[in-house]
């Protein structure tokens, strides 16, 4: 080992640029038991009379016979260089804790079209979001141009300077970014297939334009939003960006190797938040507390019903 090292340095004072492989995240839970559901997630299953073992069953049910939404699954993962099991996983996650699965791929088309023509926007009280990022306190976002970072910053700005504050004479709630501006419907709302947040649609725009060729979103525009979190095909890209940028953001600053997990990949599309996630990780490996990402209760079913679920594949 050190004569590695003592070469890994001499080949930086070369010049050269050395990679250290990452560390790989092993199979399985790092819990024994599955870690508490949230009560707003218990309650909602028992408001529509079922149970999560059902909800589970419906949409392990679902992806078994529809041998269409089985493809489309696959050739989007393959798009994105990710292994199609962790698409699976966040399909099964969301259906089972959050909301409850169609009877089949074309129910959500249908409820797409539904969303089709309405006339909404993005906007808290009578400010747009257009004109509400466009306050000074958003300056130091511009230098961004992609996508992905110019959202992040806008997020950022929210929750330092905004969030449960009074600014410029407008009392802002105590509540995410995404809750406050870009969530024009009723509470509870479901988002399709992937259950995609409009301003996660928002963030990745660029990526999905990149791999998939749709048209990059305008906040200004929420039907087209809204098209692309409810359209199954659209969405499913969506959903493969959302995965990639964690396994990306876990390699990069935190050197470890969540793409062989589907559970910790589970949880983070749940969770949100993987460049947070992958800094503070990376801060208790530097600090000499390593330790591994574990999955919360929703990453937890994935990778205790792995067999079955791969089985789908």
């Amino acid at each position: 080992m050190t004569r590695i090292i003592i070469l890994a340095l001499t080949l930086l004072g070369a010049g050269f640029t050395v990679s250290l492989a990452a560390d790989k995240v092993p199979p399985g839970n790092r819990n024994v038991e599955q870690p508490p559901i949230p009560g707003a997630s218990v309650r909602r299953t028992k408001a529509g009379k079922t149970s999560f073992d059902l909800k589970y069953e419906k949409v392990r049910d679902l992806l078994r016979t529809d041998s269409a939404l089985m493809g489309k699954i696959k050739k989007t993962a393959a798009a994105y260089g990710i292994a199609p099991i962790h698409m699976i996983g966040a399909i099964v996650g969301e259906h089972t804790y959050n909301v409850d699965a169609y009877d089949s791929l074309q129910s959500y088309y249908v409820k797409a079209a539904s969303y089709a023509g309405n006339s909404f926007r993005f906007a808290y009280k009578d400010e747009g979001i257009a004109t509400f990022v466009k306050r000074p306190e958003f300056a130091e976002c511009d230098q961004f141009t992609d996508s992905y970072r110019l959202w992040t910053c806008r997020e950022d700005v929210w929750q330092d300077r905004f969030r449960g504050k009074s600014v410029g004479g407008t009392s802002f709630p105590n509540n995410r970014f995404s809750a406050v501006f870009f969530q024009p419907f009723y509470a509870g709302q479901t988002f399709g297939l992937g259950q995609i947040n409009p301003l996660t649609a928002l963030m990745l725009s660029d990526l999905v334009h990149e791999k998939s060729g749709y048209p990059k979103l305008d906040e200004t525009d929420a039907a087209g939003v809204y098209k692309a979190i409810m359209d199954p095909d659209i969405s499913l890209a969506y959903m493969a960006a959302v995965i990639r940028k964690s396994i990306d953001d876990y390699k990069s600053i935190a050197n470890v190797d969540i793409s062989s997990n589907p559970g910790v990949t589970a949880t983070l599309f749940n969770i949100g938040g993987s460049q947070q996630r992958a800094r503070a990780l990376a801060a208790r490996k530097a600090g000499g507390a390593a330790n591994w990402p574990e999955e919360n209760y929703y990453g937890w079913l994935i990778n205790d019903r792995l067999d079955e679920l791969e089985g789908l594949l």
